[in-house]
């Protein structure tokens, strides 16, 4: 196939200039990224060894090099991994997935101060224009003979021609580096010895040996193999520049924090340290070795639907798959590391994996791990927990209605918002604070914390001193409802029908109050009921409110307004139910009520209607309606 020149896609322009004119610090990560980017390419090689026959793959030749010439002003980076066919070349270098690309560009005003978040977003190749004034990659797919050889100088354009590669399978990718000379902050790319250092400092663990040919000076030898004094020469050798050691196979007294983080910052492209890392290793019944990751902060990507996730999955050091799903829950999908097996088959498949009852006991002992980490965290730094809880506690939430087996060690590690204090609580502090005569577990769900905290909802707990969880999560209503009782205390919903808040003394001393009270206002009840027969089936006269005049209740099995209203934010169809408004007998509203003519009581019950449903944060039907009546009742 003859050259050709085609334009880069709109958003890898964009791309490309902020990596040549606004990255200006950290331009080392480059290298970091190309290496990175390598080990992948030959994890590939042998996961698609395994799976295909027609792969055969020379242990021995799975490595990485890397070539400075100082003179010619290039640096290569050579891999031997599965390589690439030209479709894919387009595909992966010419177009960037709309996704990824969108939140880069968002997100090029921090990229500009740190760009060291690159690898975030799937970009890591363009890097190489941080230090590059021309990029060209020669590459060709394992199992075919047409090589791809892509060249650009970041100018908007690229060449791209099919040209056989002398060395196989494999990609090497030459940068033609830019002229620093003038600026001393950026290192010379093209010296041995600050490769070294960076190979050192961002690669060490990467499990291929990254070669390179480094020059040293050795003593010249007489005739007998003795040193001559002050006599040397230059000698070239081959030198392996990283440790390869398998991190997760090491004592975790061998490992420095500092090669924790790197390692974190290699499998999940993430360049915050980790809050929290597991390091453990499983005998017995089951062998495995893994390292775990709890990020400090959510990626970019978190809630995206297409979001893959999951733990890297190797058998005897041999990488089989990454974003491996069946080794944890959905509901710990923030979680990364890797997992070693040593009792897997090699050529364990997807498919396999889902009913292999060898990993269904790793997920077991991995969750129970998770849940003892965070159980740990809780208990020993709250502090460090709660920042948890901020970036991750509404994953942690989705566990409960879904995973019964774990349903206990879940609810032990939710945290609630409440009316007594700033700071949140488990519902085991909840219980220990119940006061003596408390029957349940009270809540209440809506938008913020400050409209439920002066929630006419609130009046009568308030007045008994109880404390109330504020659920303001999405999620919260439908988690709670997968508890109907913690510590043997059933969880209550305060905008709930039939609240009961007395003890029995207390119902007793009230008995023949509330007879007046439904003698009295039986025939109120009875008008207000018809003026709103369209959206209330029933009126009760209830003590639920202090000040108050009326609210709106939902009845047993019935969504809560604040639910009602989520599910039609996500295009969900809700039936239209009734409600039962509940009145305050005490409020002097009803008593002036009593002596009025039907039809102002009729213009007056739909007033309080209304107030009853800005009063739980639902809109008026007919705000001018609403205007013009309360105007009337001023005037």
């Amino acid at each position: 196939m003859a050259k050709k020149t085609q334009n880069f896609q709109a958003e890898v322009k964009e791309i490309l200039d902020l990596m040549i004119h606004s990255l200006y610090s950290q331009r080392e990560i480059f290298l970091r990224e190309l290496i990175s980017n390598a080990s992948d390419a030959i994890d590939k090689l042998k996961f698609l060894a395994v799976t295909d026959s027609n792969i055969q793959v020379d242990k021995d030749q799975l490595h990485i090099r890397i070539t400075p010439d100082k003179e010619g002003k290039t640096l290569k980076i050579t891999d031997s991994g599965v390589g690439m066919s030209h479709d894919e070349v387009v595909e992966n270098i010419g177009t960037i997935a709309h996704s990824g690309t969108k939140a880069f560009l968002q997100k090029s005003q921090e990229l500009k101060d740190r760009p060291e978040l690159i690898g975030q977003f799937g970009v890591g190749f363009y890097s190489a224009f941080m230090v590059a004034d021309q990029v060209t990659l020669h590459t060709q797919k394992a199992g075919t003979t047409n090589g791809v050889v892509w060249q650009s100088s970041g100018d908007g354009t690229y060449t791209i021609e099919e040209v056989p590669r002398p060395e196989g399978a494999g990609t090497t990718i030459t940068l033609k580096l830019k002229d620093f000379s003038e600026d001393e902050s950026v290192a010379d790319f093209s010296d041995t010895f600050t490769l070294q250092g960076l190979v050192k400092k961002y690669s060490d663990f990467i499990s291929y040996p990254i070669h390179m040919k480094v020059t040293k000076q050795e003593p010249v030898k007489d005739s007998e193999g003795k040193a001559i004094e002050g006599k040397f020469e230059d000698v070239e050798t081959d030198e392996v520049l990283n440790s390869q050691k398998a991190l997760w196979l090491r004592s975790s007294s061998e490992v420095k924090e500092e090669e924790y983080k790197e390692f974190y910052r290699h499998i999940s492209h993430d360049w915050n340290d980790p809050l929290k890392t597991i390091h453990f290793k499983a005998e017995g019944t089951q062998e495995y070795s893994s390292v775990l990751y709890i990020p400090s902060k959510k990626p970019w990507n978190f809630n995206y639907r297409d979001t893959e996730w999951g733990l890297d999955l190797y058998v005897k050091r041999v990488f089989i798959m990454n974003h491996c799903e069946d080794l944890i829950p959905n509901y710990f999908r923030f979680m990364k590391g890797v997992v070693d097996s040593s009792d897997l088959s090699l050529n364990v498949s997807r498919e396999i994996l889902q009913k292999d009852s060898q990993v269904q006991g790793m997920r077991k002992g991995l969750t129970s791990k998770i849940f003892k980490t965070l159980k740990e965290m809780l208990e020993k730094n709250r502090e460090e927990y709660e920042k948890f809880w901020d970036e991750f506690g509404a994953t942690i939430k989705e566990g409960v209605p879904s995973d019964y087996e774990n349903k206990e060690k879940l609810e032990n590690l939710l945290l609630f918002h409440t009316s007594f204090s700033d700071k949140m609580v488990t519902l085991e502090e909840y219980v220990k604070r119940m006061k003596n005569k408390q029957k349940s577990i009270y809540y209440i769900a809506g938008e913020s914390i400050d409209r439920l905290r002066n929630s006419p909802y609130m009046e009568r707990l308030k007045e008994k001193d109880y404390e109330v969880l504020f659920l303001v999560d999405q999620v919260d209503e439908w988690v709670i409802g997968a508890i109907p009782k913690f510590k043997d205390f059933p969880i209550q919903s305060i905008m709930a029908e039939n609240l009961d808040l007395d003890t029995e003394e207390e119902k007793k001393e009230k008995e023949e109050e509330n007879k007046k009270n439904e003698e009295r206002y039986q025939p109120l009840k009875e008008t207000i009921l018809k003026a709103l027969e369209q959206d209330v089936r029933e009126i009760k006269i209830s003590d639920r409110l202090v000040e108050t005049p009326a609210c709106l209740v939902s009845g047993a099995g019935d969504p809560s307004a604040h639910m009602e209203k989520i599910m039609k934010s996500m295009g969900q169809e809700v039936p239209r139910g009734k409600r039962v408004l509940e009145i305050n007998p005490k409020h002097p509203i009803f008593e002036k009520m009593t002596g009025l003519d039907s039809e102002t009581q009729k213009d007056w019950a739909e007033i309080i209607y209304s107030q009853a449903l800005l009063n739980e944060g639902s809109q008026i039907p007919d705000p001018l309606k609403f205007s013009k009546q309360i105007a009337k009742l001023m005037v």
